[in-house]
């Protein structure tokens, strides 16, 4: 939480690799895990190659913004395991490296300067904006891994 603070601040979900998978705005002084639940109920089925898409991931890494016992609760309802450091009691060096993940989807995201500096007045023009530099980064991912139909001469 960063008390006072105008402005906003952009809460993410990714994958391991990174990804995001659902992104969200709210105000820079609203703590963290306020957006939990409507960031864990955002996420949009994720195709497999075999079987049902998976609604929502196994498990969650969070940092000591989200350790509270609602946040815990509330994705033990949903069947995802909570991995959230503790305050006081664990180092915030544990999570490093699940941690890194989504700092560097951060960092992705803070390359289109359109997102840096909020020039938007309306929330749904900075989420729209946020939204396509989501789907830039995972259009320019599958690019590079030759996942397109137009690359994959399979």
């Amino acid at each position: 939480m960063d008390r006072g603070k105008p402005g906003s601040k952009i809460h993410a979900v990714g994958d391991r690799g990174g990804l995001p998978l659902h992104v969200g705005v709210s105000a820079a002084n609203l703590n963290d895990h306020r957006m939990l639940e409507d960031m864990v109920d955002g996420i949009t089925p994720v195709r497999q190659p075999v079987g049902r898409p998976r609604r929502r991931p196994a498990k969650l890494h969070a940092d000591k913004g989200y350790d509270y016992p609602e946040c815990r609760d509330l994705l033990r309802e949903r069947g995802i395991v909570p991995r959230i450091a503790r305050k006081g009691i664990e180092s915030s060096k544990r999570l490093g490296q699940h941690r890194y993940v989504i700092e560097r989807c951060l960092e992705w995201m803070t390359r289109f300067r359109r997102l840096v500096r909020r020039y938007d007045r309306k929330a749904s023009h900075y989420l729209g904006f946020l939204h396509l530099a989501c789907a830039l980064i995972c259009y320019r991912r599958a690019d590079r891994l030759n996942l397109l139909t137009s690359n994959n001469p399979y």
